[in-house]
């Protein structure tokens, strides 16, 4: 951020700034606690996880707010406005992280009482800290405003596709083995998908951070899955 001759100005973006990176603390802490329960059959912890969703979301409101106020009142142009409108897109991806991770953690409920198959969930765990990776790098990424780390979760997104495909495949494997286990692995196939999604909203930040700091946008197409994932 550059130093403005209005200090307020400043302090408003540092506000923001602040407000972002309260939200991937909790985001990327949802996301850690809710594969914990899922893995761990742990309850309590997925019902803390869901507990935390309401903040996020006003966190959200307050990014969006304060920055909209900052156009009306500041009118920015160029870097600083890329900026703001970085800042409510982050915030917008960071709040879905949290949506997606509070709904790993209500499917954690729900299966607790059917967790059938232990090894179900080691592809899924697999993923998750993928995901969680991601997800740290690319906040990281946008504190420090590096394009070129943000460019690398970018190029990185194949890999959470990846193993997607994979924990399908083994899921369909667990329901063909005992179709009293088509409930429980249907709940995890739910949980790869918000996973999955988890993954494209770092990729969407990684976006984010590149524009603003290049002011170019990355290319449409994301990455394809690596050969060394697709036999």
């Amino acid at each position: 951020m550059s130093d403005h001759t209005v200090k307020a100005y400043d302090k408003e973006l540092e506000q923001i700034g602040l407000k972002i990176a309260e939200m991937g603390g909790i985001a990327e802490k949802m996301l850690v606690d809710a594969m914990g329960a899922l893995s761990t059959q742990n309850a309590e912890l997925a019902a803390r996880t869901v507990s935390c969703d309401p903040k996020l979301d006003k966190l959200q409101r307050e990014v969006e707010e304060a920055a909209i106020l900052t156009i009306a009142r500041r009118q920015p142009v160029a870097g600083d406005l890329r900026e703001i409108v970085g800042a409510i897109r982050t915030a917008s991806d960071l709040e879905r992280v949290g949506d997606l991770a509070k709904n790993i953690a209500k499917r954690a409920i729900k299966v607790i009482s059917d967790a059938r198959v232990p090894r179900a969930t080691v592809g899924l765990k697999h993923m998750g800290d993928l995901a969680a990776i991601q997800l740290k790098d690319v906040l990281d990424a946008y504190s420090s405003r590096d394009a070129v780390r943000a460019k690398a979760v970018w190029m990185r997104d194949a890999e959470i596709d990846a193993l997607e495909d994979s924990v399908f495949r083994d899921q369909l494997t667990f329901m063909m083995e005992d179709p009293r286990n088509i409930t429980y692995c249907t709940h995890l196939l739910f949980c790869s998908k918000n996973i999955e999604r988890i993954g494209d909203h770092a990729t969407n930040i990684a976006e984010t951070i590149h524009y603003l700091v290049t002011g170019e946008n990355l290319p449409i197409e994301r990455p394809r899955t690596p050969e060394k994932f697709t036999s």
